[in-house]
Order: C-alpha cells, then sequence, then structure tokens
C-alpha cells in the first residue's frame, strides 16, 4: 500500500524563493498524513512557462542554488519530486527531481516537448531519452512529465515495460472550457495502454493570459478515477493505492518506505462544476492572480450600465472584494438615462466606489481643436471614437495617480470584428473577458444573478439591445451581424481554423460569412496593441494565434 500526496500549488513564475517555501509547506502536511511519496506541478519551482527567463544564466543559477537549499528543507522519511527546469543554456532539459533524506535521488528528462498553441518548449528545451524508472519500497514507479500521457508510447509505456506498475505524472496542463473531461480521457487511454495506475499532478493558478485549474488525481490501471481534487483552488489530495510488488532485478534508484501502522483514507472526488461555474471559477482565478501577483492591489473599471462592462465589476468584485473595486461613469451626450441609471444601480448592487465624470465638455474641446483641420469633412466614426478616447485617457489618468489597474471590459466577439476603439476602450492593464464570446457573456451574467436572491446585474441590462452609446440611436447589430451568428463564425474561423466554403456548409449566408472573415483577419493590427485577457477557449487570440498583421493572402475571395 502506496500513499501517495498530490501537491496542486499555485506558483508563481520567477518567485523561487516563494515557490519553494511552499513546496516544503506543502511537503510538511504531506508528511504529517504520512504519505509516502509527494509530488509536485511541472516547473512548480520556477513557475509555468517562465519563457525566456531560461536563456538568463543568472536565473538558471539560481534556480540550481533554490534546488541545493530545498534538499535541506524538505522534511526526512518522505520522498518528493519535483519539477524544475536543469541544465545550462543549449542543454537545458525540463525535468523532474525526486529528493529524499536531504539527496537528490533521481533525475527525469521530459520526453515530449509540445510546440502548438500556446507552448514553445522546442525554443528552450532538449528532449529526454532515458525513461523514469525508480522503486518506492517494493513499489516500481515511472516518472512522466505532462505532454509524455498525452501520446501514445513514450516513456510511460518504456516505463511500464520495465515493470512500473505506476506512473508519477507532474504537469502544468493550462485551462479552457471542457478540458477536465479532455484530460481525464488521455490519461484514462495511457492507464490502459501501459497497463498501470496514474497519479497525475497538475497546477492551479493565473499566469498572465493561462489559468491551471488543478484537477488532480489518482486513476487505476483500467481508467476508472479513484480520487480527484478540486479545481480553481490549491489543495494537496492523499491517497492509499495497493499496488503489487516489483519483480526481478531491482531498479537502478531505489528508496527504502518504512511500513508503519496507519488507518487508511478514505478517497475524495471532487464534485465536477457545471459548465458556466467553470468558466466564470477560471476567469475569477485568472483576474485575481494578475492582478494580485503584479502587485496591484485595486482595479478601475469604466462602467457604462451595458453587459459587458457590468459582468467585469461583478467578476472583479468577486475575485478581489468591493473595497479593491472602482467604478467610473463617464456619460456623454448619446448615453441614455436608461443605461446611466442601470450604471449607479450595478455600483450600488456590488458595493463599490463610484466615480461620475462627464466627458461631454472634453469631447467637443477636441473637437472644436480639430475643427480646423477638417473643414468640409461631416461628423464620422473620427468624432464617435473621440469619445471613447476620452474616457481611456481618463481611465488612466486615475490609473497613474492612485495606483490602480484598468480593467478593460471587451469581449471575444467585438475583438474579433474589431468592434472596439484603439486607444480608447481598448486602453488598460488587463481584458477580463478577451477570450469570451458574446453569447456567453450573458449565460455568465444570467448564471451569476441566479447566485443571489436579488439579482446582482439589472435585467435591464441582460435584455437591452447591446450598444456602443457613441451616436443617436446606434445599436451593435448595425455594424455587426447578429451575435450568435457571429460567435459561430468565430468559433469555426478562429477557433477551428475553418474557410468560408466550411462555415457556408454550416448554414451561414455567403456574403455574410465572407464579409465577417474579411473583417476578423483586418483587424489583426488593433488585437495586438490590446491588453492580455483570461484564456477560456480553446483557441485565443495571442499565444494560440499568431496571425501577420501585413498579410495578402485572401482565402474568402477566392
Amino acid at each position: 500500500m502506496l500513499r501517495i500526496a498530490l501537491a496542486q500549488i499555485n506558483p508563481t513564475v520567477g518567485d523561487l524563493a516563494g515557490n519553494a517555501q511552499r513546496i516544503v509547506e506543502f511537503s510538511r502536511r504531506a508528511k504529517k498524513a504520512e504519505a509516502d511519496v509527494v509530488l509536485f506541478p511541472e516547473m512548480a519551482l520556477t513557475g509555468y512557462p517562465p519563457e525566456d527567463l531560461l536563456f538568463e544564466p543568472l536565473f538558471l543559477a539560481k534556480t540550481d542554488g533554490t534546488v541545493r537549499r530545498l534538499l535541506k528543507s524538505i522534511p526526512k522519511g518522505l520522498a518528493v519530486v519535483v519539477g524544475t527546469p536543469a541544465g545550462k543554456k543549449g542543454m537545458l532539459h525540463n525535468s523532474a527531481f525526486v529528493m529524499h533524506n536531504g539527496k537528490l535521488r533521481a533525475r527525469y528528462n521530459k520526453w515530449f516537448l509540445p510546440n502548438y498553441g500556446v507552448f514553445d518548449e522546442q525554443r528552450y528545451f532538449q528532449e529526454g531519452e532515458k525513461p523514469g524508472l525508480l522503486d518506492l519500497g517494493s513499489v516500481r514507479v515511472g516518472l512522466t512529465i505532462c505532454e509524455d500521457v498525452w501520446r501514445p508510447k513514450g516513456p510511460g509505456l518504456a516505463a511500464a515495460e520495465a515493470g512500473a506498475s505506476l506512473l508519477l505524472n507532474l504537469s502544468a496542463s493550462p485551462y479552457h472550457a471542457g478540458k477536465l473531461k479532455e484530460r481525464l480521457n488521455v490519461l484514462r487511454k495511457k492507464a490502459m495502454e501501459c497497463g498501470t495506475a496514474i497519479a497525475y499532478c497538475n497546477m492551479v493558478g493565473g499566469q498572465d493570459e493561462l489559468v491551471y485549474d488543478g484537477g488532480s488525481l489518482v486513476m487505476d490501471k483500467r481508467g476508472n478515477t479513484l480520487a480527484l481534487a478540486p479545481s480553481f483552488e490549491e489543495n494537496l489530495l492523499v491517497t492509499d493505492l495497493e499496488l503489487p510488488n516489483a519483480r526481478g532485478r531491482a531498479a537502478d534508484i531505489s528508496i527504502p518506505i518504512t511500513k508503519t501502522e496507519r488507518s487508511t483514507i478514505a478517497p475524495t472526488i471532487a464534485p465536477p462544476l457545471d459548465w458556466t461555474r467553470e468558466i466564470y471559477s477560471a476567469l475569477l482565478m485568472g483576474t485575481k492572480d494578475y492582478v494580485r501577483k503584479n502587485g496591484f492591489n485595486k482595479v478601475v473599471i469604466g462602467i457604462s450600465g451595458g453587459i459587458d462592462s457590468a459582468l467585469v465589476a461583478a467578476l472583479a468584485v468577486d475575485a478581489l472584494g468591493k473595497e479593491n473595486v472602482v467604478g467610473v461613469s463617464m456619460p456623454s451626450r448619446f448615453n441614455s438615462s436608461e443605461t446611466k441609471s442601470d450604471a449607479e444601480k450595478m455600483a450600488t448592487r456590488l458595493g463599490v466606489d463610484f466615480l461620475t465624470v462627464d466627458i461631454e465638455q472634453t469631447v467637443q474641446a477636441f473637437i472644436k481643436t480639430l475643427a480646423p483641420l477638417f473643414v468640409g469633412r461631416a461628423a464620422d466614426v473620427t468624432e464617435e471614437n473621440l469619445q471613447s478616447r476620452v474616457r481611456g485617457t481618463l481611465l488612466m489618468a486615475l490609473s497613474n495617480k492612485f495606483g490602480w489597474l484598468v480593467l478593460t471590459t471587451g469581449n471575444k466577439s467585438e475583438i474579433s470584428a474589431g468592434y472596439f476603439t484603439l486607444y480608447g476602450d481598448s486602453v488598460g492593464g488587463f481584458a477580463v473577458i478577451k477570450d469570451v464570446p458574446k453569447t456567453m457573456v450573458y449565460e455568465l451574467a444570467r448564471w451569476r444573478n441566479s447566485q443571489e436572491k436579488d439579482p446582482l446585474i439589472p435585467e435591464s441590462i441582460i435584455t437591452r439591445a447591446p450598444s456602443a452609446e457613441l451616436r443617436p440611436h446606434q445599436k451593435d447589430q448595425d455594424t455587426l451581424p447578429p451575435y450568435d451568428v457571429l460567435d459561430a463564425i468565430i468559433a469555426h474561423h478562429v477557433g477551428e481554423n475553418h474557410g468560408l466554403a466550411e462555415i457556408v456548409k454550416e448554414g451561414i449566408e455567403p456574403e455574410v460569412a465572407a464579409k465577417t472573415l474579411r473583417t476578423i483577419d483586418a483587424m489583426e493590427y488593433k488585437r495586438r496593441q490590446a491588453p492580455l485577457g483570461v484564456k477560456i477557449t480553446p483557441r485565443a487570440f495571442g499565444r494560440d494565434r499568431r496571425m501577420p498583421i501585413t498579410n495578402r493572402f485572401r482565402p474568402y475571395d477566392s
């Protein structure tokens, strides 16, 4: 009987001392729980992904020094498996270190280096060549890291063929909606392919646009989940697993396990989150960690009375507390009394500080200044965008003066179609719902209201036709297709790389599809200048989708 602890921790990239302290704390908790081995996530010591910090010799040297200090601090009598980069520039590996009684007993180097989507590991690491194999007492285990279990065969099967009955997997697997189900299927296939149990430890927390959702688990060789940690929170999952004794010659590395009398632990399986709660939780964690890990105390949001700013404000309060959120209303002549009233209602229901700054005089001052240059030209989008740019300037002035981080409120549908003002409503430090399609914005708003006895977001905000309110009687659908159609096109084109013909087959009118594709691709230059935000779809703008701005390829014109 092997007692396994999975330490699902939230490290911060570059915080070597802080991450090491977290490893020590969770190791002590595992020791107190009488675990035989405790497993930490991939790159837990440095945080993941450290990106081009891995090209810094000083960073690598300090990482090595932290490993040596960590060896002296972990409790005796416990095998501790920690993810860290190891080696020197040009010969660097994504590694797992096995520590025991103050010594480094084993090192395994990751075999399969992902180089797709958000991953860029071949830029930094060399591939490993040998399976990680060791005996924990009488049980033979194989070491693997993240991608090693996502592909067939590889180090997992090699370890199983060498007698391993358990695979340990250190992971930093980023979240997108539905990822836990996908992960369970992958691990189930690997367990059945290798005929081994799997102990899988995933990272949790936000790192720039990425969120790690945890969901660490233990699975038997038939693919049955025996224990599952909760998502979106730190957790120490401790599980007893009955495994066969290793046969034949002992592995090259053997760590003794002291047999002690201990009561068995009842397996823990965290209940799954429903779809909307899962996405909301990811947005919460991504926002909270970005704000806190970057040293901000408060955030400021332009609350317009529209659905997007209402959702962002609710998320900010849930993530940071109402005392750390400031709302600002910045009406012009085109803002209706209804939206101005709803903005105030929203702030009151949230309990946040609420400021009102009328921008009409400022906008008119800009128009007057520009009038001599615009003689003979009718008012157009130029004057509309001046309103948005004044608002952006005011929010950044508050940010500079008080040290508040500006949260932008644009959603994925608008950002895809370029339906935002550069240097206006795109101004800010973090775009909370950047990867949330407009139709999902409404779903999240309704779900958040369902969690309260009295709705948090006024019903009029949810039911009113969306408008930028930059000219009289303006509606989003004056310019954009209906949001359900737009979001379907985005899902196909951005999410699946589908072209015009494939999208038309889904029942979307050819003219609408072609115009929308043309718009999406033309707006890359605007997206490139927008702030990063939480990734919650399988393919987000930014790290996932890197398109050239100067680009004459026009597949939708053929």
